[in-house]
């Protein structure tokens, strides 16, 4: 499982990535690793507000479909039109070409109630059992 030292990480698998005064957010190289081929990304649109927890798209593969939910609340400020087209960038590059919204958070704390990628490690190495 590939980590983004820089990333803080849900128990929802998604990542949260600062860049300026956005967060990026895409989900984690283990979330699309157990989807398989990703191969339908459904996001949200360019305004739209969200408390952390709340979905804001849909993931399909040719394993199932899953909801994709906000690390933190804020509003979306640009969308990864090119996973319309692409939606395996998912699979290739999920902390690079793969992410899919950028926000602005409405609390820039929420950031620090995530988790590392040590404790997010541990998270999933528990829940496999």
């Amino acid at each position: 499982m590939k980590l983004d030292p820089r990333a803080r990480y849900a128990e929802t698998h998604e990542w949260a990535r600062w860049d300026g005064d956005d967060v990026v957010c895409g989900i984690t190289d283990h979330a699309q690793e157990s989807l398989s081929d990703i191969v339908y990304v459904e996001l949200p649109e360019v305004g739209d507000v969200f408390e952390a927890g709340d979905t804001f798209g849909v993931v399909e593969s040719v394993k199932a479909a899953s909801d994709v939910y906000m690390p933190m609340g804020g509003e979306v400020t640009a969308i990864n039109g090119a996973l319309e087209d692409t939606p395996e960038l998912v699979n290739q590059e999920p902390y690079g070409g793969g992410w899919m919204i950028r926000f602005a958070p409405s609390d820039p704390a929420e950031f620090d109630a995530l988790m590392d990628g040590d404790a997010y490690e541990a998270f999933v190495a528990e829940e496999e059992g």
